[in-house]
């Protein structure tokens, strides 16, 4: 080998092309959370190997390690789903340029690697944070307005508190405590015993008089020097895929400030149930887990206040939803019992603990409090969308469904309330797709098709133009068209559909490549081209795979949806709200188009927003909920839909568009039926055979 080469590759500087590679064994290498992987000779370069497979690496400098932008964090265990043992020392030892840009700028975080000069030496896992990432997600959970009667559980007060006297003997906590009862009526309170040694402290900055915090009349929980009137609380919601919080005025219920970020448990599984298996092949998996998420929220938490300029000291109180298995690793809890049947909770009740029990770094006496989860699959943030949305409260029949990774499913109404999850895979946040990628700038969210030309017209994340509106192609210029995301999916979809480029079985028909260059032969089957860009960029295409993604998908929430309707006795459903991140940006009638929901008027179909994080804000503003909710989990049914005989039957009927029995005549009254056709294969996709 070329002595330059040899030098080179020993200090792990980039190469330039895959020539200048050692040829010998290959290695494996994943990346996550994107999913893509490969093979490559030992001692490729990450951030070559992150390149030649498309993943969203940022890169500012060129591979000479001066940016720091490129940093990666490798996995360590043990990951079944990838068939990888990954460890660190899988990569080439940390090299001089890396220490180089930790002397000039900041030391690299613990466990991260500049991947333009790590090199792969053995099979790895690698998960490419946030931050490093060109195409970083927005976030679409915002806090939805709601009229929330206010009634938090923490309460501030203000005394002046009497100086000690030697000839009444009394401690300056019983002197608190009788002024309190004195002048604001609280009575028989107990306090946090750690509150002690910062008393005689407080009262003397305050000169005797003080802010004192008490959680539901009943504790004392925090003081303060002098007069305040600013408490706050968070409101969390804990996704799969995303976390969001609020910062609330717990004087006024006021959104102050808002923060998310990626769930990093991603790096362990894209979806919950990898997140468990992950915990059944490595048993110290749901401490790493565990770790990570309260990390997460601690530096959520620093985020909302530093940007209202006060301290996570000043936070009393967190409200919290989250689906069952993040609800247990988030309380330090194994979820490996949730990964089988019968799907057993440790606990299906609220929990309210101090915040320091969890290791969450808010004011050192506030509380947690933790909605009820409802079943094995059906967690506190359904419990949170219900107290969001009130279905008790209606007299139609109205159905819920949060749309993510594990669709969770609520149909009822003022007699009556059942719940139910399906497994809808990651598919409608862009996994599995072929194009597919989370919500942000360049990425599609809305897509037409002329049923005459078969040309389509789309629209992408940070732009207001169409695609074949003049100046759109200079406004996209800093980020171009990258994938599609969920909303983009389920249009582009349905708009194949009622193009008829897609049969009502999910076909691609072949036979239209005669019509159209953007019918294209993919081996076996058809693709569609949505974009082909003028420059080498990659197209954007959809495959026979997608749409099979896509109906696997919708089928299993359909059917969930069918199980409930028979169980609750009832043929028709009069309202839907679509609740979550995904349910607020797909265009309702898309949706329809699919099956992916039931037949409704379209007007009674709407976006719930963030419902889960509205449940938990009203949660954290109005204590009084949290009894409303308690106690009404308790009489909702619960079907567990993996035992339920039909749910196959109608999961096959779902798998057609919109659907093979049900007949959709709310939607069919305002959408124009697409002419019926049949695909039948042939031994190849050149001989498929189309009969009308």
């Amino acid at each position: 080998m070329n002595p330059l080469l040899k030098a080179r590759v020993a200090r792990g500087a980039a190469a330039e092309d895959e020539a200048n590679y050692i040829l010998q064994d290959m290695v494996k290498v994943v990346f996550t959370p994107s999913g893509r992987r490969g093979s490559f000779p030992v001692n490729t370069p990450l951030l070559h190997a992150a390149r030649v497979l498309g993943v969203d690496i940022d890169s500012v400098c060129g591979g000479r390690g001066l940016c720091g932008r490129c940093q990666i964090i490798c996995a360590e265990g043990s990951f079944a789903k990838h068939q990888i043992d990954s460890d660190s020392t899988h990569l080439s030892p940390l090299c001089a340029t890396e220490i180089k840009y930790g002397e000039r700028k900041a030391p690299l975080a613990n466990g991260r690697r500049l991947s333009c000069h790590t090199l792969l030496l053995d099979d790895v896992v690698i998960d490419v944070p946030p931050e490093s990432q060109v195409h970083r997600q927005i976030v679409r959970k915002e806090a939805d307005y709601r009229n929330i009667s206010l009634d938090p559980a923490t309460r501030l007060y203000y005394v002046q508190v009497a100086e000690a006297d030697m000839h009444v003997p009394k401690g300056d906590m019983q002197r608190l405590m009788e002024t309190l009862a004195q002048e604001w009526g609280l009575a028989n309170l107990s306090y946090d015993s750690r509150l002690l040694k910062t008393l005689q402290p407080v009262l003397a900055e305050g000169k005797r008089s003080i802010t004192v915090a008490v959680h539901k009349n009943q504790q004392i929980i925090a003081l303060c020097p002098g007069f305040r009137d600013k408490s706050y609380g968070v409101a969390v919601d804990v996704g799969s895929t995303t976390i969001v919080v609020h910062l609330c005025d717990l004087s006024n219920g006021e959104v102050l400030s808002s923060a998310s970020l990626m769930n990093p448990q991603i790096r362990f599984g894209e979806d919950l149930m990898s997140r468990v298996s992950y915990v059944m092949m490595n048993p110290e998996g749901a401490g790493e887990m565990t770790v990570v998420i309260r990390d997460a929220l601690n530096s959520l938490f620093a985020e909302v206040a530093a940007e209202i300029e006060a301290s996570v000291e000043d936070i009393l109180e967190v409200s919290l939803v989250a689906n069952p298995i993040m609800h247990h690793i988030l309380l330090g809890i194994s979820p490996v019992e949730l990964g089988g049947a019968p799907f057993a909770l440790t606990t299906d009740a609220a929990v309210e603990v101090p915040a320091r029990e969890l290791d969450l770094n808010i004011n050192g006496g506030g509380r947690i409090y933790i909605l009820p989860c409802i079943a094995g699959h059906v967690g506190a943030d359904t419990a949170g969308m219900i107290l969001s949305e009130e279905p008790q409260e209606q007299d139609q029949m109205t159905l819920l469904v949060d749309v993510g990774t594990n669709a969770e499913i609520v149909l009822g109404n003022r007699q009556r309330l059942l719940a139910c999850s399906s497994p809808t895979g990651p598919a409608f946040e862009g996994a599995q797709i072929s194009c597919g990628q989370r919500a942000a700038a360049g990425a599609i969210e809305r897509v037409r098709i002329n049923p005459e030309t078969l040309q389509p017209r789309f629209k992408v994340i940070g732009c207001d133009l169409w695609s074949d509106e003049a100046g759109f192609d200079l406004a996209i210029e800093s980020h171009g068209v990258t994938g599609i995301c969920g909303s983009g999916i389920i249009e582009v979809v349905a708009e194949m559909f009622l193009s008829g480029i897609v049969t009502v079985d999910g076909i691609v028909d072949g036979e239209l490549a005669a019509r159209s260059s953007r019918v294209i032969q993919n081996d076996r089957t058809w693709s569609y081209v949505l974009h082909s860009p003028a420059n080498d960029e990659a197209q954007i295409v959809v495959t026979q795979n997608d749409i099979r993604q896509i109906q696997l998908a919708k089928a299993a929430l359909y059917a969930g949806v069918k199980l409930l309707m028979d169980r609750i006795g009832t043929q028709k459903v009069e309202r839907i709200r679509l609740a979550g991140a995904f349910g607020s940006h797909i265009n309702v009638q898309h949706a329809m188009v699919l099956g992916l929901i039931p037949d409704c008027a379209l007007g009674e179909v709407s976006s719930a927003g963030n419902a889960a994080g509205t449940g938990a804000r009203i949660a954290l503003l109005n204590n009084q909920s949290r009894d409303v909710i308690e106690t009404l989990v308790k009489n909702i049914e619960k079907v567990e839909t993996a035992m339920e005989p039909r749910f196959q039957d109608y999961f096959v009927d779902a798998m057609a568009f919109p659907n093979k029995t049900d007949s959709f005549p709310n939607l069919f009254s305002v959408v124009s039926r697409p002419v019926p056709k049949v695909i039948s294969d042939g031994a190849g996709a050149g001989r498929k055979r189309r009969r009308r």
